[in-house]
């Protein structure tokens, strides 16, 4: 179309896009800006994806090495793809366009060297921008009258930093466990930012700050929850709604939390004790209930719990305690009234789990090369990742089996296979250590 036809009225270009959706014309694909994916639930509402893989898996359409050390996952945003790497000490944050050219990448100071050395946390995008009518947004076409492109990073040091997303710049940078007075865990901060509207929240863990929100525009503090004497642990908050009030859950080294999102205050507090403090899997929310999980070693036995929060968020009372799903650090997902995901079970075995969310009880487990892994959803199929072998397996999400329909192995990059897969316009991406790729999934 020419450049002058995009003159015409607002108004006339957002009909004419509305017409053309409503006839199925355009295909909506979803952006993943962060970690476990938009709504931070490890799922993706893309359609139109492979129900089944070629022989020998999808179509790999590039991959690129020189990422350095790390497992962070990346994000996909505003046609860029995002992630992290350690170099020679230093953490780097890479940009890549979608045909894997790099576009630019910039060092944010000293990452993790200690015990599984390397970069955390993934990247957080913003603005998000979901849909064919941000990308007209994000072209120029129609103006959102905001301001837009930029990426945070929380390193495995504790340092938050922004960049602007177009050009590397930094914008601003706060020492968080040095504002705070945090101090460092057993194996990095590990925590991936969360954005809500102005503010950014990371949990550094310190006397002066548990959880702290900050100003996304100048790393300003907003507000710091205080009177916890607990570190952080190694899991990324969520936020949810519950009657008139809007609250954050998470959980640290010894507890799960609830912190009011608009002040700072404790709401409520679980005591929930697991073995080196691996408090890592993001809690799952729905319909006023909560889930949390974690390992279960030596005499820590908590497993994952259920309970259901008052009406207006402010009390809880405990549903169920399931000692199967003792998820490690590879995710869970809730599928049609279905928890989904890989137990602990004794390094580096592991079994895949399904439970009924409702009651807790265990519907299977079952075995899938004796490891456990990372898990999402999107389009009707279970996206399966062998934190070992580096299997990816697409699965029938069923409480009746684990059903592998279509499986392949990574062979590019080395360790550890612990940086969760993500889906963006029907691209699956997989980081492994030092490359990452990104696979044709799109049902041509």
């Amino acid at each position: 179309m020419a450049a002058k036809n995009w003159a015409l009225p607002v108004k006339n270009i957002i009909a004419l896009f509305l017409s053309v959706l409503l006839t199925g014309g355009i295909c909506l694909a979803d952006d993943w800006p962060q970690f476990r994916g938009p709504n931070r639930d490890g799922k993706s509402t893309e359609t139109g994806l492979l129900k089944k893989w070629p022989e020998g898996g999808p179509e790999l359409l590039w991959s690129v090495e020189g990422l350095g050390i790390g497992f962070s996952s990346v994000a996909v945003a505003n046609g860029c793809v995002y992630t992290t790497g350690m170099l020679n000490g230093e953490g780097f944050l890479f940009a890549y366009d979608l045909a894997g050219n790099l576009k630019w990448k910039v060092s944010y100071g000293p990452e993790w060297r200690r015990s599984s050395r390397g970069t955390r946390t993934t990247p957080t995008v913003d603005p998000v921008r979901n849909s064919a009518m941000g990308d007209m947004m994000q072209k120029g076409k129609i103006s959102n009258g905001v301001d837009d492109g930029r990426v945070y990073v929380f390193s495995g040091t504790g340092i938050m930093c922004c960049f602007d997303a177009k050009t590397s710049k930094k914008i601003w940078q706060v020492d968080t466990l040095k504002k705070f007075q945090g101090k460092n865990i057993r194996w990095g901060m590990s925590s991936s930012p969360l954005i809500d509207g102005r503010k950014i929240y990371c949990t550094p863990g310190g006397k002066k700050g548990t959880v702290v929100a900050l100003d996304k525009m100048t790393g300003e503090t907003i507000w710091a929850t205080t009177g916890l004497t607990e570190s952080s642990a190694y899991c990324s908050p969520i936020l949810i709604e519950r009657g008139a009030n809007r609250l954050l859950v998470t959980m640290i080294q010894r507890s799960v939390i609830c912190v009011d999102a608009d002040n700072g205050k404790l709401v409520w507090r679980i005591p929930y004790e697991t073995s080196y403090d691996t408090a890592i899997v993001t809690p799952v929310y729905k319909d006023g209930c909560i889930y949390v999980t974690s390992v279960i070693e030596r005499r820590f036995t908590t497993g994952g719990i259920m309970f259901e929060i008052s009406a207006d968020g402010t009390g809880f009372t405990k549903k169920w305690n399931d000692k199967t799903l003792d998820c490690h650090h590879g995710g869970v997902v809730l599928v049609d009234g279905y928890l989904y995901g890989s137990n602990f079970n004794g390094i580096p075995r592991g079994d895949w789990v399904c439970l009924e969310w409702d009651t807790g009880k265990v519907m299977y487990e079952a075995k899938w090369n004796g490891n456990k892994g990372s898990i999402i959803y999107a389009d009707g199929m279970l996206y399966c990742y062998d934190e070992n072998t580096g299997d990816v397996a697409l699965v029938k999400p069923s409480p009746k089996g684990f059903e592998i329909v279509s499986s392949f192995r990574i062979t590019l990059g080395s360790g550890k296979h612990w940086a969760h897969p993500a889906i963006s316009d029907g691209r699956l991406y997989i980081r492994h250590g030092d490359a990452l790729m990104a696979y044709d999934i799109k049902n041509k």
